[in-house]
C-alpha cells in the first residue's frame, strides 16, 4: 500500500526518484536538494506498487531515461530522477555493462553473476583485470507550457577485479571489486560512508548537481 498519496503532492515541486530503496532517495536528496530549494524528494515505491519498466535501451543513459519516463507516466508528477549503473571490465570490452544485474540470467542473482565473472576472467593476468563501475543519472522536468528539461550526470569508480570474493557489505559485484581509491579493500569491505564517498553514483550525482 502506498505510504504517500500522489494527490497530496505538488507536481511541480516534487521529485519522484525511480526506486523503491529509501537509502538511494536519501543519498540523492542530500546532493541535489541544496540546488533545488523547496522541492520534496519521494521514492516511486512509496507512491504505489508499480511494475518495473522494460529496460531495453542500448546505453546507461537510455535505461535511465526509460526509468525516469516511467516514473512520470505512473505518477503524473513533473520531475523524475533515475539512474542506471553497471560494471565495465576492460578485458571483456566493457561487459557486462548495462547487462550487469542479469549477466548470469534471470532472475537477478549476485552470486551467479560473480561466479560467471570469475570464470570468465580465470586466465586473465592481474595486470589486465582493470574495470570500473559506471553510473548515469538522468533528471526529467516537464513544464506547463510543454517544455522539457533533460539533464544527465555521469560518474565512474575505477579499480580492478580480484580473484575471490571478500567482504560482507555492499551488493552486486562489490566483493570482487577493488577501487583504486581504497587500496587493499574491496567495495564490500568499505563502510557505507567510505563507499558513498567514492561511488560512481555519487560522482554522477555531483556531475548532475553542478548543472542545476
Amino acid at each position: 500500500m502506498a505510504r504517500i498519496r500522489i494527490s497530496e503532492l505538488r507536481p511541480s515541486n516534487t521529485v519522484v526518484v525511480a526506486t523503491g530503496n529509501p537509502h538511494k532517495v536519501t543519498e540523492i536528496e542530500a546532493i541535489l536538494a541544496p540546488r533545488m530549494p523547496g522541492v520534496q524528494f519521494v521514492a516511486l515505491g512509496d507512491l504505489g506498487d508499480f511494475a518495473d519498466p522494460v529496460e531495453d535501451g542500448s546505453t546507461f543513459f537510455d535505461n535511465a531515461m526509460i526509468k525516469a519516463q516511467n516514473a512520470l507516466d505512473e505518477t503524473g508528477l513533473r520531475i523524475a530522477v533515475a539512474d542506471d549503473s553497471g560494471l565495465c571490465v576492460d578485458a571483456l570490452g566493457g561487459a557486462p555493462g548495462i547487462h550487469s544485474a542479469r549477466w548470469a540470467g534471470e532472475p537477478c542473482d549476485d552470486a551467479a553473476n560473480n561466479a560467471k565473472l570469475l570464470r570468465t576472467l580465470d586466465r586473465v593476468a592481474d595486470a589486465d583485470r582493470g574495470a570500473h563501475f559506471h553510473s548515469t543519472v538522468v533528471m526529467l522536468r516537464d513544464y506547463d507550457d510543454g517544455r522539457r528539461d533533460i539533464l544527465s550526470g555521469n560518474g565512474d569508480c575505477p579499480g580492478v577485479i580480484g580473484r575471490e570474493p571478500r567482504g560482507e557489505g555492499g551488493f552486486g559485484y562489490d566483493p570482487l571489486f577493488f577501487p583504486d581509491d581504497t587500496p587493499g579493500k574491496t567495495m564490500a569491505e568499505l563502510t557505507p560512508e567510505e563507499k558513498n564517498a567514492i561511488s560512481h553514483r555519487r560522482r554522477a550525482l555531483d556531475d548532475l548537481a553542478a548543472q542545476l
